[in-house]
């Protein structure tokens, strides 16, 4: 039903976390970024951002033809729309859930990635860049951790495509220098995530891939 261009980076497992929670039926598409896959005019008519993930749906609701997506969390919210799968009915729940997505995809993704990328391969340091996101980063974790002093999922009560958007990001905690035990909430909800039979079949599927 659903092909999935793919290579195993945060984004990417977001989208392997989401179908092996629901058991979307899937085919795995391995985008080899390194070999500069993504910028191939096939996949850029699938994705002309030329950045993974991107989905095609063969088999949308609207019962039309093949529908192709882009950006991690618009597929995330199509496929919970989709599935009636981890996105709350609940107007309030729905809206923290939504606003925990944004914050991940406007915010704790593209920060922790510039972290990643002064700290390990930048061509030469650059010593303010590294200090100014390592900074954030901290500041990032640290208002992960408030919210998740006070529900234990970022939506509220439920698991949802908040979690799954944000959880891939903080796999890499080491080598943005955080120490999670600083950060008891996100080490606690860290663990919860990283024990789900799903989200080890997803991490698999990166093994194989």
């Amino acid at each position: 039903m659903i092909d999935l261009y793919y290579a195993p980076t945060p984004n990417g497992h977001k989208i392997t976390l989401f179908l092996e929670e629901t058991g979307l039926d899937y085919t795995l598409r391995r985008i080899d970024i390194g070999k500069g896959d993504q910028f191939q005019p096939a996949f850029l008519a699938i994705s002309p951002n030329n950045k993974i993930p991107a989905i095609i749906d063969h088999h949308p609701a609207d019962g039309g033809g093949p529908l192709s997506i882009f950006e991690s969390g618009e597929i995330l919210l199509y496929l919970a729309e989709k599935t009636n799968e981890l996105l709350s009915k609940d107007l309030r729940e729905r809206t923290h859930t939504l606003q925990w997505l944004f914050w991940q995809v406007g915010g704790f993704g593209p920060m922790l990635g510039q972290n990643h990328h002064f700290n390990h391969f930048a061509p030469q340091p650059v010593p303010y860049a590294i200090e100014r996101y390592q900074v954030e980063t901290q500041r990032l974790y640290g208002v992960l951790n408030k919210q998740l002093e006070k529900t234990p999922w970022l939506g509220g009560n439920e698991y949802s495509i908040a979690d799954i958007a944000t959880y891939p990001w903080t796999v890499s905690h080491e080598r943005q220098r955080i120490n999670l035990a600083n950060f008891p909430a996100v080490q606690n909800w860290f663990e919860r995530i990283r024990s789900r039979p799903a989200t080890e079949r997803a991490y698999e599927q990166a093994q194989k891939s």
